[in-house]
Order: structure tokens, then C-alpha cells, then sequence
């Protein structure tokens, strides 16, 4: 129970407790709008250099901005430029790869051209290497024909006596030379070549030392290299014996002959290393000689052979030019006397063409009879020979 100017409230009062609730809730109300007022008071003082910053912040964003504006518009300005430089680049970019296009378009198609000429070229060469290769093959047989052929001494013997026969047509005429002849002796040389006297027919003959040779290249110690340069001697030196002996006849061939090495070779393996079997067959009077130096010796035959058949005709010709010298005179007198003839014409034709012309006058003066009086005619002069 309270009691308030002599009157007494029930707390139990409903009406009470709502008047205290009211009055209690207008004195928080102004409780806290004091307390507002003092924190506004508060904040106000605390909030003017606040404020005072608000306003300078307000300003620099003012001119933050402006500074974004003439920003926004440089780089508008900027944007516009790089637009026209991208532009005139992507212009400058296209007419470049248009070149480059047109200069990768112009050197493909020189360089298919080029690709497709050294194809060309590429396949000629290997077609020229297949038909080498062809040669080498076939070569390869006609070596190891070869190798089959001087591996026999029958056959090695034929070798020589084709490649004498070759260089003989080649050199000399021929009649001037005869293939295999029987001499008196019942010996049969590769040939005889007809030279006159002296030295008179000399006789040549092929022979080919190979195994002897053979033996010398494939010499690996120097015991097996003077064997084998004792067999090459006797195997030469036999060869020139036999031709010295066989081919060599008194009274029917020159006093000499020649052996005809067909190895370039072993011609030059005896004069580097034989010196004296070659003196040897000199002394023998017979002559070694190999392809080369036997075209030159026949050359030198067929000059000689063009001599003697010049020395044979010289009587003929002698005769000849003598029948000739005869037939010159005749010619000269037969010319004289066509001269005269000449002459004695050119006098005749002079003198007819006088009396031509006195008949002539005379016929002039038969066609004007009628018309004048005949002149009286000088005495004509008679002469005998008109």
C-alpha cells in the first residue's frame, strides 16, 4: 500500500501499476533524452572535425573526381588512338602477310619448279648411274673373262696375237704384212712384215710372261720376290732364244726380230728392273717391244715401206715424165702451125672483106643506071690473086 497525497494505492491495483509503469517509462524517456541530449552535444563537439574532414574529403573526391573525368578522357583520347594505331596496324599486319602470302605463294612455286627440275635432274643421274652400274656389271664379267682368258697360256696366246693383228691393220697396209707365214724352216711366226732390203722381211712374233709376273706382284718376302725375279728373267730370256732361233733366217728374213710384249706392264717391269735381259735380247738381235712402242716402230716400217715403193716407181715415173716432155713438144709444134694457119685465115678474111666492098659499090652503081650518068671508072689494077 502506498499512499500519495493523503491517498492510498493497492500495488495490487492494476490501474496503479500501470500508472507507475507509465510514470516509471516517461521518466526512462527522459532520462534518455537527457542522456541523448549530452551524447548529441557530445557527438556534435566530437563530430565537428569530423565534419571538418567530411568537407575536405568531399572536396578532394570532387577533385578525384574531375582529375577521373579529364582521366576518362585522356584515356578516351588514348583509347581513340590506340584504336587507330591497332587499326593501321592490323591494315599495315594484313598488307604484310598479303606480301609475305604472295612472296611464300611465288617461292613455293619456284621452289616446286626447282624441286620438280632437280627431280628431273635426280632421276637423268639415276639413270645414268643404272646404266654405269650396267657397265660396271658387265665389265665386271669381261674382266673376270678376262682373268679366265690369261689364265691360260692357249688363250693368253690368242689374246696377244688379236692385239698384234689390231695394231698391225691399224698401222700398216695391208698387203705390206702377212698373218702366220711358214717360213723355210717349217716355223710359223704371228707375222711377217715385207720390208725391203735391207733389212728385208723381219719377222714378229707375241709372247706374255704372265705367271712369272704374276708371281712377282704377289712376292711378300724379299726371298720369294728374287725367286720369283729369277723365274721372270729365264721365262724371257727363253722367249727371246726361241725367237732368235726360230724366226731369224738367213737369207729369207731380216737379221732380226721382234718379240711383242701385249702388257704395257711387264714392258715396263723389265726395263725398270731387267735392264740386262733386255741387253740380252738386244745382243740376241731381238727387239722387245709392247703396244705403244710397237705402233711406233710400225709407223716407222710404213715410212719406210712408202720410201721403197717410191724408189720402185721412181723408174716408171722417170719414164713417164720423159713420154710427157714428148707430148709437150708435139704440142708446142701443133701450136705453131695452128698459128700459122691462124694468120694465113686472118689474111684471107681481110682480103674478102675487100672485094665485098668493091662488090658492093658496084651493085650501088648498077641500081642508079636509070638515073645518072656512069661515072667513068678509074683503070682497075688487076690483080692476079683476087
Amino acid at each position: 500500500m502506498i499512499e500519495i497525497g493523503g491517498r492510498a494505492l493497492s500495488l495490487e491495483d492494476p490501474l496503479v501499476l500501470a500508472a507507475l509503469g507509465g510514470a516509471a517509462l516517461v521518466l526512462l524517456v527522459i532520462a534518455l533524452l537527457v542522456a541523448a541530449t549530452r551524447a548529441a552535444a557530445r557527438a556534435a563537439r566530437v563530430a565537428e572535425p569530423l565534419a571538418r574532414d567530411v568537407g575536405a574529403l568531399g572536396q578532394r573526391v570532387q577533385a578525384l573526381s574531375d582529375g577521373q573525368q579529364q582521366l576518362a578522357g585522356g584515356l578516351s583520347h588514348v583509347s581513340e588512338a590506340q584504336s587507330r594505331a591497332q587499326a593501321e596496324m592490323l591494315r599495315l599486319m594484313e598488307a604484310r602477310l598479303a606480301e609475305v602470302n604472295a612472296r611464300m605463294a611465288e617461292s613455293l612455286t619456284g621452289s616446286a619448279r626447282r624441286t620438280a627440275q632437280s627431280l628431273g635432274e635426280l632421276q637423268e643421274r639415276l639413270k645414268t648411274i643404272d646404266r654405269a652400274q650396267e657397265n660396271t656389271t658387265r665389265l665386271s664379267g669381261d674382266v673376270l673373262s678376262l682373268q679366265d682368258i690369261l689364265s691360260n697360256k692357249q688363250t693368253r696366246g690368242a689374246f696377244g696375237e688379236i692385239q698384234l693383228h689390231d695394231i698391225l691393220a691399224k698401222a700398216l697396209p695391208r698387203d705390206s704384212y702377212t698373218l702366220q707365214p711358214t717360213l723355210s724352216t717349217g716355223a710359223r711366226p704371228d707375222c711377217i712384215v715385207h720390208l725391203p732390203e735391207p733389212p728385208g722381211p723381219i719377222a714378229i712374233d707375241s709372247k706374255f710372261p704372265l705367271e712369272a709376273y704374276e708371281a712377282l706382284r704377289r712376292a711378300e718376302t724379299p726371298e720369294a720376290a728374287k725367286r720369283a725375279a729369277q723365274g721372270l728373267r729365264q721365262a724371257v730370256r727363253l722367249h727371246v732364244r726361241a725367237i732368235a732361233d726360230k724366226y731369224i733366217v738367213e737369207g729369207e728374213t731380216a737379221d732380226g726380230a721382234i718379240l711383242f710384249l701385249p702388257s704395257e706392264a711387264v714392258y715396263a717391269e723389265l726395263h725398270a728392273s731387267f735392264a740386262e735381259t733386255v741387253r740380252e735380247g738386244f745382243a740376241a738381235r731381238v727387239w722387245i717391244v709392247s703396244p705403244t712402242t710397237c705402233m711406233a716402230t710400225l709407223t716407222t716400217m710404213r715410212a719406210i715401206l712408202k720410201d721403197a715403193r717410191m724408189q720402185a716407181e721412181a723408174g716408171r715415173i722417170r719414164r713417164e715424165l720423159s713420154l710427157l716432155h714428148a707430148d709437150v713438144a708435139r704440142l708446142g709444134t701443133r701450136v705453131e702451125n695452128l698459128d700459122r694457119h691462124f694468120g694465113q685465115a686472118a689474111r684471107d678474111i681481110s682480103e674478102i672483106k675487100v672485094s665485098a666492098e668493091k662488090a658492093g659499090q658496084r651493085a650501088r652503081r648498077l641500081d642508079s643506071f636509070d638515073f645518072e650518068e656512069l661515072a667513068p671508072e678509074p683503070a682497075a689494077r688487076v690483080d692476079p690473086g683476087r
